[in-house]
C-alpha cells in the first residue's frame, strides 16, 4: 500500500508554449469584421441621406408643377396671355406689346396688367403653395433687332420698369385695383430686368415685349424676413 507509486502526469512541452495571444490571423479577421459594419452603418446613413434629398427635390417639382396648372388654369379668361410651363413665364402677346422705340403702355394695357396681377398671380402667390414656393417674378422687357446693344438694352429695362409704374403708381381715368397690401405684395415680389434684344421673336412688333419670369425657392432655401423693414412710398410714374 505504502509502497504504491503515484505518477502525476506532466503537461506535455508542446501545451506548454502554446500562446496567450489571440493569433494574428484572428486579429485580422476580427478587424475586418468591424470595418464591415463600420462601413455598413456609414454606407446606410449615407443613403438614407441621398433619399430624403431625392424626396424633396420630387417633392418641389410636383408641387411647383401644380402651382403652375393653376396659374394657366386660372389664365384662360385673360385671352392673348399664357404660360410657358417649361420656361416658367408669363407671356402677354400683343397684350402687352410696345410702340417702335417707346416704352409706354397704353391706358387699357395698364387695366389688364392690373387685373391680372391682382386676380391671378397675387392670388396664387399668397396660398400655400405659393407661399412655400414663390421667391420672386422679374419682369424683363425686349426690344426689337433696330438700333445697338446699349440703346435697346437701355429701352429693354425701361420697358421693364414702366409695368412696375403701371402696377404700383396711381393714374387718372385708370382703376386702382390692387389694394395696399396687394401693392406691398407688387414691391416685395417683382424686380426690374431688361433683356434687349435676346430671344427676339419673328417679327420686330412681336420682339418689343415684356414677360413675367416666375421664379422658386430651392430645397431647404430660407425665406427672407421682410417684416419691420421700412420700403418708404410708392412714388409717382409718368404713363
Amino acid at each position: 500500500m505504502f509502497g504504491t507509486r503515484i505518477v502525476i502526469g506532466k503537461r506535455s512541452k508542446d501545451e506548454g508554449e502554446k500562446p496567450f495571444w489571440i493569433s494574428f490571423a484572428d486579429l485580422m479577421s476580427a478587424l475586418m469584421v468591424l470595418f464591415l459594419l463600420v462601413m455598413s452603418v456609414a454606407l446606410l446613413a449615407v443613403t438614407k441621406t441621398v433619399s430624403e434629398a431625392e424626396r424633396k427635390k420630387v417633392e418641389r417639382e410636383q408641387e411647383i408643377e401644380l402651382l403652375l396648372s393653376k396659374i394657366e388654369k386660372a389664365t384662360i379668361k385673360y385671352p392673348g396671355i399664357t404660360i410657358d410651363k417649361d420656361r416658367k413665364v408669363v407671356e402677354f402677346g400683343d397684350q402687352a406689346q410696345f410702340k417702335y422705340k417707346l416704352s409706354v403702355l397704353e391706358a387699357p394695357q395698364v387695366l389688364l396688367l392690373r387685373k391680372f396681377v391682382a386676380d391671378v398671380v397675387l392670388k396664387y402667390a399668397s396660398d400655400d403653395l405659393g407661399k412655400k414656393w414663390f421667391k420672386q417674378i422679374i419682369v424683363e422687357g425686349f426690344t426689337d433687332r433696330q438700333g445697338s446693344y446699349l440703346y435697346n438694352l437701355n429701352l429693354s429695362l425701361d420697358r421693364s420698369q414702366r409695368v412696375l409704374c403701371a402696377l404700383l403708381a396711381p393714374f387718372p381715368d385708370i382703376p386702382k385695383i390692387l389694394s395696399e397690401k396687394e401693392l406691398e405684395q407688387v414691391r416685395d415680389l417683382f424686380f426690374v430686368g431688361g433683356y434687349s434684344f435676346n430671344d427676339s421673336k419673328k417679327t420686330d412688333e412681336e420682339s418689343r415685349r415684356i414677360e413675367l419670369r416666375l421664379e422658386f425657392y430651392g430645397v431647404d432655401e430660407k425665406h427672407p424676413k421682410l417684416e419691420g423693414i421700412s420700403s418708404g412710398n410708392f412714388g409717382d410714374c409718368k404713363i
